[in-house]
């Protein structure tokens, strides 16, 4: 099968068609026909060598895709050959077929195509576990959503407005601001030319929001606190902005604040299991049902992985990019 490797650490360019053998389905897993690879920031991370798949996990980067199974291996209950699924992976995702935990596949949601459904799992994952479960993000509430015009910021922003939440983001242009409203946010705050604690303040009436979902981390970390209300929640789940900042903690306490956060990929099966779980109750029939969907930017082909990374790394998108097998 053909396959994307990373050649060695560095830029766009060490991304690689290669020819590889097809992997076999173990005790508990399917094995996927490709049909189409969701693009991610942490495969720019892995690529760039500062983020390493965990023990066990292919080398081959990709965190989700979507395609027919094409066989299974003991102990599978509940798909069958041919089945249409979307599927969160610790990895191969840029290749031809590609081997799944069961407990991580999802059927495709109905009317949808494999490229929209790839675009699926590592983002809705995210955003469920993250915002509503350590979140406990309720109807009625108020988020802030960092990065909103992202893969991860599209979800939340979609998934909080169904929910009833009130809803704010932050993004890095005009355009992007005019995508996240367009999308539920009540108010999208330009942080190149604005100070998104002032905004925040000024649009709760000096109350804060509830919840803040970052990817930012660094010098955010204070100032997020500053924008959270009483009994507020931070969520961090990335730290592009660095792992490092100083922060008042006489404010945490004052405010009755909690600063959590979590990681993906290192998560067991049955973790993930169980927020595919979730997910199938909870969102499927938002998907089904059109009230929410998963905003493609662009497509590649499977061999110009490299090109779909060079758009990541330039941050012009708004939503997914997806790589596409044919």
């Amino acid at each position: 099968m053909t396959v994307i490797e990373i050649r060695e650490p560095g830029g766009p360019d060490v991304l690689v068609p290669a020819e590889r053998p097809r992997p076999s389905a173990g005790p508990g897993e399917v094995l996927i026909k490709v049909a189409a690879a969701g693009v991610n920031r942490p495969d720019v991370m892995q690529r760039k060598g500062t983020y390493p798949p965990p023990k066990g996990a292919s080398d081959i980067p990709g965190l989700e895709v979507a395609g027919t199974i094409e066989d299974m291996g003991p102990g599978v209950d509940g798909w069958r050959a041919g089945d249409r699924v979307c599927a969160l992976v610790t990895g191969g995702g840029y290749a031809e077929y590609c081997v799944a935990p069961a407990p991580q596949c999802l059927p495709v949601p109905g009317g949808m195509d494999f490229t929209s459904a790839a675009a699926i799992p590592e983002t809705f994952f995210t955003v469920w576990t993250n915002v509503f479960e350590r979140g406990r993000l309720s109807s009625g509430e108020s988020v802030l959503i960092h990065g909103g015009s992202s893969g991860i910021g599209t979800t939340a922003i979609q998934l909080a407005r169904a929910f009833g939440a009130r809803v704010f983001a932050t993004a890095g242009s005009a355009e992007k601001c005019a995508g996240c409203e367009r999308l539920g946010a009540e108010r999208a705050i330009n942080y190149r030319d604005a100070d998104f604690v002032s905004a925040i303040r000024d649009l709760t009436g000096g109350q804060g929001v509830d919840l803040i979902l970052d990817m930012v981390g660094g010098d955010y970390l204070p100032r997020n606190l500053d924008t959270l209300a009483v009994d507020g929640r931070l969520v961090q789940i990335a730290l592009i902005g660095g792992a490092k900042a100083q922060i008042n903690m006489a404010v945490v306490l004052q405010r009755r604040l909690t600063v959590t956060g979590s990681t993906l990929r290192p998560r067991s099966v049955a973790a993930k299991g169980a927020i595919a779980v979730a997910l199938r109750q909870h969102v499927w029939p938002l998907l089904e049902s059109h009230t929410v969907a998963p905003i493609i930017y662009q497509t590649f082909p499977l061999r110009e992985a490299a090109a779909a990374h060079r758009v990541m790394e330039s941050s012009a998108h708004i939503g997914k990019l997806v790589l596409t097998v044919t």
